[in-house]
């Protein structure tokens, strides 16, 4: 056994797992000691600046420090930090990772959006076990990039695309009024856009292939707990969580149309994804669209879509085994 520490610091949040890594004749698995998560924003302005600002990686550092006593704490023998598409699109990502190295005594790892692909599925993979009909797609929408995932226990295709959460609200719903919802032209806006990334995306990952669609990360988790009707962050109902496409619909257009306050106040809804929601929740609805016409096409129709509370901060852990 292995007790390891994985965080991963996106464009939105940092997030932390504390865990033992057990290996026996299914493979390894994960005891979960501690999760946790901070949304720091350290991905704000980056699409438009080209930089990290000096405000949030000090948020990102602060919250690093919270998690290194916890660490500590804990008795992890073996960090690993991996930083993703807003470190990897900034200038001065040196600056922060200095930081980082500074408290928590390792070097930082800035990866790929190929290899965050492969973190994510196996995951994804690892948390859901052999519930699930192959090939899969995992989706994981984040802050500032969208990875998409086909494979069976190993990755077949995979492609990272730069449209998130935060990118697409600070592209297109930077100047939308927080009292009311996304107005009919800027959500066209976002739609058009989307598309376009797809159709790039499609020109990687085929599809027409898919028998599973799994998606994570916080975007897809907070979607499906409006849909289930939960008034309280409740991962033992996300997970494994599925949704058919009208379900998943519904719960878009309420984070689409309801003013920022109304979704702040959810009691599932963690303090700072509010204001960007409704541009994860776009991107996942064009995923999920494309997705089923694409199965439909093939013959395979998906009837329902999969949440799995586990991704790339699980992959993490599971790749210090």
């Amino acid at each position: 056994m292995t007790r390891v520490a994985a965080i991963d610091c996106g464009t939105n949040s940092i997030r932390l797992l504390v865990a033992d890594v057990v290996r026996d004749q299914g493979g390894a698995r994960l005891t979960d000691l501690t999760r946790q998560m901070r949304i720091v924003r350290l991905g704000r302005g980056v699409d438009r600046t080209g930089v990290l600002e000096g405000a949030a990686i000090e948020r990102a550092v602060e919250a690093t420090v919270e998690y290194q006593r916890m660490i500590e704490a804990l008795g992890a023998s073996r960090v690993r930090f991996v930083a993703t598409s807003a470190t990897r699109d900034a200038a001065n990502s040196d600056e922060f990772t200095r930081e980082i190295r500074r408290v928590i005594g390792v070097d930082p790892e800035v990866v790929p959006g190929t290899e965050e692909a492969s973190l994510s599925f196996s995951g994804a993979v690892c948390g859901l076990g052999g519930s699930v009909d192959a090939p899969m797609l995992v989706v994981d929408i984040g802050g500032g990039s969208t990875e998409l995932v086909l494979g069976d226990a190993r990755v077949e295709q995979a492609v990272s695309v730069n449209m998130g959460a935060v990118r697409v609200t600070e592209k297109f719903l930077s100047g939308v009024d927080p009292a009311g919802g996304v107005p009919p032209q800027d959500e066209a806006r976002v739609v058009a856009w989307v598309d376009e990334q797809l159709d790039v995306a499609e020109k990687s990952v085929d599809l027409g292939r898919v028998r599973t669609l799994v998606g994570v990360a916080g975007t897809v988790t907070t979607l499906t707990a409006q849909a289930l009707g939960l008034t309280s962050y409740q991962p033992e109902r996300i997970h494994g969580a599925a949704l058919s496409e009208e379900e998943i619909g519904a719960a878009v257009r309420f984070m689409v149309d309801q003013p920022v306050a109304l979704k702040a106040a959810l009691g599932f809804m963690p303090e700072g994804r509010e204001d960007v929601i409704a541009g994860g929740a776009l991107i996942w609805s064009r995923i999920v669209r494309r997705v089923l016409a694409r199965a439909e096409q093939a013959g395979r129709p998906i009837a329902r879509v999969r949440t799995s509370e586990h991704d790339i901060l699980d992959g993490i852990a599971l790749a210090m085994a």
